[in-house]
C-alpha cells in the first residue's frame, strides 16, 4: 500500500512538474516586454501555485501521518483540480505550437531550403496573439470551476421517471421510489445547503427510498455530523441501502487490520442508527394488498480495480416466486457483467458511482460526459429486452467539490403495470 502511493506520488509530482515548466516558459514569452516587477510578480504567483501542488499531493497521500482534517484536504484538492484545468488551455497552446516549430526546423534541415539571399531559413515567429488568447480563454475553465464549487454542487434536481412492468402486481400500480446515492459525507460541503436537499427530496413523499452506496469518502466517522440529516429521510415501506466502494476504508492506510474491521462494524451500526436498511447480499419483500415483490441488495460489485464483494447468488435464492424483482446495486458495470446474464428475470437495477464525471452536457436528449468513456451505462435509465438499469447522477461530490453541467439528483421512479 504505501510503495503503491510513493510511485502515484510521484507520477503526479512529475506531471506538475512538466506542465508548470510549460506554463512558465510560456509566460515568460508573453512577458517580455513588461515592466520587471510585473514578470517578477506573476512568475512567483505560477511558481507558488507549483509549490501548493506539491504540497497537496503529499498531503493527500500522507493525510493520517500529518494529522490532516479531510475537508482541508478536499479542499486542497479542489483548488489544485481548478488550477490545473484553467492552465490546461494555454500549455496544451504551447505543446502545439513548440511540436509545429520543431517539425517545421526539421523539415527546412531535411530538405536544406535556403532564402533568395542564401541564408538560413529565418526562425519561425512564434504565434504571439494565440498565445495570449489561449491565456485569456483559460479564465472559462476557472470561472465554471468557481460557478460549480458555488452554486453547481447543491443544485439539486428532482428527475422523474416511470418503468413500466407487465407482471407488477396490481396492489404495486404506481408505486413511487425514491433513489438517491453517492452522498459522500464530507466534513467540506455547506451542511445547510445539504439539508436543504434532503428536504427538497422528501417533499416528493416517495413509498419506499433506496440510497446506493457510497455514503462516505475515507471513514466512518464522516458521518455522524450528517446523522440527523440522514434521519430525515423516511418512506412507509422503508429505505433500503447498499455499501459502495467508498464504504470499506479502502482508501486510507489503517495502523491495524483490526481498526479497519472496526470502521466497517460502527458503518454497519449507523445504519441501524439513522434508520436504513443496510441489505448485504441479502433480499427483503415489500408487501401490500396481500400482493409481495422482492427488493435485493448487494455489496460493491465493480468492474476493474473495484471490490467485487457482491454476491447476487446469495441475495437471489428465495426470491425466485417473486413477480418482480428490483436490485440496489452501486456499480452499473455490474448489469452487463452478471444481472442480466445470469438473472434475466431481474426487472429493475437500481445504481450510481458515476457521478455522471461530475461535469457533462446534457441538452434535450443530447447527453455527453467524460463518464461515457469508462462506462456503457453512466446516467440515466437504460433497457435491454425486458430489463432495466437506472443509473443515478449521485448526490454529492468527490475530489472536485463542485459540478459543472451535471447537477446533484434525486430521482423518483413510478412503476406502472403495464
Amino acid at each position: 500500500m504505501l510503495q503503491n502511493k510513493v510511485v502515484l506520488a510521484f507520477i503526479l509530482v512529475s506531471l506538475i512538474l512538466l506542465v508548470d515548466f510549460l506554463f512558465l516558459t510560456m509566460l515568460r514569452r508573453i512577458m517580455t516586454n513588461n515592466k520587471r516587477w510585473t514578470r517578477i510578480l506573476v512568475l512567483s504567483t505560477a511558481f507558488g501555485t507549483t509549490l501548493f501542488a506539491i504540497a497537496t499531493v503529499v498531503m493527500y497521500y500522507q493525510a493520517d501521518m500529518l494529522g490532516i482534517e479531510e475537508g482541508i484536504s478536499q479542499w486542497n484538492i479542489t483548488a489544485l483540480l481548478v488550477i490545473y484545468g484553467t492552465k490546461a488551455i494555454p500549455v496544451a497552446t504551447t505543446i502545439v505550437q513548440d511540436t509545429t516549430l520543431v517539425v517545421a526546423h526539421i523539415i527546412a534541415a531535411i530538405r536544406k531550403k535556403r532564402t533568395p539571399s542564401g541564408e538560413a531559413l529565418p526562425k519561425m515567429t512564434r504565434a504571439d496573439f494565440l498565445e495570449k488568447a489561449a491565456l485569456a480563454t483559460a479564465a472559462l475553465p476557472f470561472a465554471a470551476s468557481v460557478f460549480g464549487i458555488s452554486y453547481g454542487a447543491y443544485d439539486y434536481r428532482i428527475l422523474r421517471r416511470t418503468i413500466h412492468l407487465p407482471n407488477l402486481p396490481q396492489a404495486f400500480d404506481g408505486i413511487r421510489i425514491g433513489q438517491i446515492s453517492d452522498i459522500h459525507c464530507n466534513p467540506a460541503y455547506y451542511r445547510s445547503r445539504i439539508r436543504s436537499g434532503i428536504e427538497l427530496f422528501m417533499q416528493e413523499k416517495p413509498d419506499v427510498i433506496f440510497f446506493t452506496g457510497d455514503l462516505v469518502n475515507y471513514r466512518t466517522s464522516e458521518l455522524y455530523e450528517f446523522a440527523d440529516m440522514l434521519r430525515l429521510m423516511r418512506a412507509p415501506m422503508g429505505v433500503f441501502s447498499v455499501t459502495g466502494n467508498h464504504d470499506y476504508g479502502d482508501y486510507i492506510s489503517w495502523p491495524t487490520e483490526e481498526a479497519k474491521r472496526k470502521n466497517f462494524e460502527d458503518f454497519i451500526q449507523a445504519h441501524r442508527e439513522v434508520g436504513f436498511d443496510l441489505l448485504m447480499n441479502e433480499h427483503r419483500f415489500l408487501e401490500t394488498g396481500g400482493e409481495k415483490i422482492a427488493i435485493l441488495g448487494v455489496e460493491n460489485w465493480g468492474k476493474g480495480r473495484f471490490p467485487k464483494i457482491g454476491r447476487l447468488d446469495l441475495a437471489y435464492p428465495g426470491t425466485e416466486e417473486a413477480p418482480v424483482k428490483l436490485l440496489l446495486s452501486h456499480d452499473p458495470s455490474h448489469w452487463d457483467a452478471i444481472v442480466r446474464p445470469d438473472f434475466p428475470d431481474i426487472d429493475v437495477m437500481f445504481a450510481g458511482h458515476t457521478h455522471g464525471f461530475q461535469m457533462g452536457i446534457e441538452i434535450g436528449d443530447f447527453r455527453w460526459s467524460p463518464a461515457k468513456y469508462s462506462y456503457v451505462q453512466w446516467a440515466d435509465l437504460y433497457r435491454e429486452g425486458s430489463q432495466y438499469l437506472y443509473v443515478n447522477r449521485g448526490f454529492g461530490c468527490l475530489g472536485f467539490l463542485g459540478r459543472i453541467g451535471m447537477p446533484p439528483e434525486l430521482t423518483i421512479i413510478e412503476l406502472k403495470k403495464a
